[in-house]
């Protein structure tokens, strides 16, 4: 009898490595069973259960407790900040039917390569044109604030995970909310129970701005940096995971630190029912917020009406917001802030999807060290000579289809027009943040490419 159940599996090119059930090749999870049918738990669709099963299952599903503690909750609201696709009249049913379908890579990928070619080069066409006219120049703001020189100097408690790349982001995102006077300039430091001081060892004041949600918060090492270096005296962390190694447990440590955190999806949270946030100026952050994260964060902080502005009541908490914004190939029509843009621009839905999956092609190698050396007008030139390529293809009809097409462009193209895409989303995103009554906001490159490809970082401000 085999020590291992002898499934193949292969993206690990190995065999299961679990011990196989007596008089069977295969473990408990690959056996096979003709005659029962498998499908999605409906609480937690991650893994999967009997269809005989079932009943009992959600009786005991590990994540059922949870999911009734969640929507007992008065700041849980299914779908809230989702958004809806055109032409969606009941909202509310909308979100319920249409909360987890997701319009994958996979599907925009065949979207693509399902166009013909002819379609395929004016969609290309029009993208740089976009570009051209609306994205030619955002601006580069590494900033390194003095306040955070006890992480980006490797000073921190050792007992804290600690990578260089994320250090340098977390403070560049920090020193570009100082520059924008969302958070206080503070040459102070912190002293053993973790309260801000002044050079002379006197507690400061509490500053306008003392409350920080952090969004897609992970493990928490922004709002980590943020309270080592600013002081701020309470934290709300937001995030749908469960993560081992989070900083909550430092954090907790500072006694004039007040912190909660909330598993919960971003989709989801009426951040105005949150009993802790009644009544107190809050500044918005995310690192990397994924995809549509950034766009429901922004719901969830400005509060979508129909007549495209905030509340009065979301305008006296909210006092400023940074997102660096990440993996834009996970965008969806449905969760977009903007569309009204993409409309303005002579796009659809169907050239939306292609967008969002060609933003893929800025990542999928390391292209940091071609673009870096790369000048605006060097890049210029780039576009123009894959154009040129574009036409001759296109008048000497020796490619058959768009695969074709994709598989002769240049590496280098295919990031450039990447990068591109990803502007265009994030513009997108800041033209609609400037209409929502900010006295100031802007669209920066936080990081060089050579630290992260994902460097655009949103801000906006209030009058503080």
């Amino acid at each position: 009898m085999a020590s291992h159940c002898e499934l193949w599996l292969p993206k690990k090119k190995r065999f299961c490595a679990n011990p196989p059930l007596a008089n069977s090749q295969f473990c408990g999870n690959h056996t096979q069973r003709s005659d029962s049918k498998w499908i999605l738990c409906p609480i937690d669709p991650s893994h999967s259960v009997l269809e005989e099963n079932l009943d009992s299952h959600l009786n005991r599903c590990p994540l059922l407790k949870q999911t009734q503690s969640l929507t007992s909750q008065p700041f849980y609201q299914r779908g809230i900040n989702g958004g809806r696709d055109d032409g969606d009249e009941d909202e509310e049913e909308n979100n319920a039917a249409c909360k987890d379908f997701i319009f994958t890579s996979e599907m925009k990928r065949n979207a693509v390569y399902a166009m013909s070619a002819t379609k395929f080069l004016e969609l290309i066409a029009k993208i740089k044109s976009v570009h051209s006219s609306i994205c030619s120049k955002i601006p580069e703001s590494y900033n390194i604030p003095e306040a955070c020189s006890i992480w980006t100097k490797t000073q921190v408690d050792k007992k804290v995970p600690y990578q260089e790349k994320h250090a340098l982001q977390q403070a560049s995102i920090l020193g570009n909310l100082e520059e924008f006077g969302v958070l206080k300039k503070s040459g102070s430091t912190c002293n053993a129970r973790g309260e801000q001081c002044d050079s002379n060892g006197e507690l400061e004041k509490d500053s306008d701005i003392s409350t920080v949600v952090e969004f897609g918060a992970g493990r928490g090492y922004l709002t980590q940096m943020l309270a080592d270096c600013y002081g701020i005296k309470k934290v709300l962390l937001v995030e749908r995971k469960s993560y081992k190694l989070k900083a909550d447990r430092s954090l907790r440590q500072k006694e004039s630190l007040i912190l909660e955190r909330l598993r919960i999806d971003i989709e989801d949270l009426n951040l105005n029912a949150v009993e802790s946030l009644q009544g107190v100026g809050y500044m918005a952050i995310g690192k990397h917020l994924c995809g549509p994260a950034t766009d429901m964060t922004l719901r969830c902080c400005i509060n979508e009406h129909s007549d495209g502005h905030m509340s009065e009541a979301a305008s006296s908490y909210l006092r400023g917001l940074a997102i660096a914004t990440c993996c834009h190939h996970l965008c969806q029509w449905k969760s977009y802030i903007n569309k009204k843009y993409i409309y303005d621009m002579g796009l659809g839905k169907e050239d939306f999807n292609a967008i969002t999956w060609f933003t893929s092609w800025a990542v999928d190698a390391d292209h940091g060290s071609e673009l870096s050396a790369v000048d605006s007008s060097a890049q210029f030139e780039i576009v123009r000579r894959s154009e040129k390529k574009e036409v001759a293809c296109m008048e000497s009809e020796i490619l058959s289809g768009v695969g074709d097409i994709v598989r002769n462009m240049e590496a280098i193209d295919r990031a450039v027009l990447g990068f591109m895409c990803k502007d265009i989303i994030d513009i997108g995103r800041l033209m609609w943040v400037k209409q929502q009554r900010f006295v100031q906001s802007d669209l920066l490159k936080y990081v060089p490419l050579c630290v992260s490809p994902e460097n655009r970082l949103l801000l906006a401000a209030y009058s503080i």
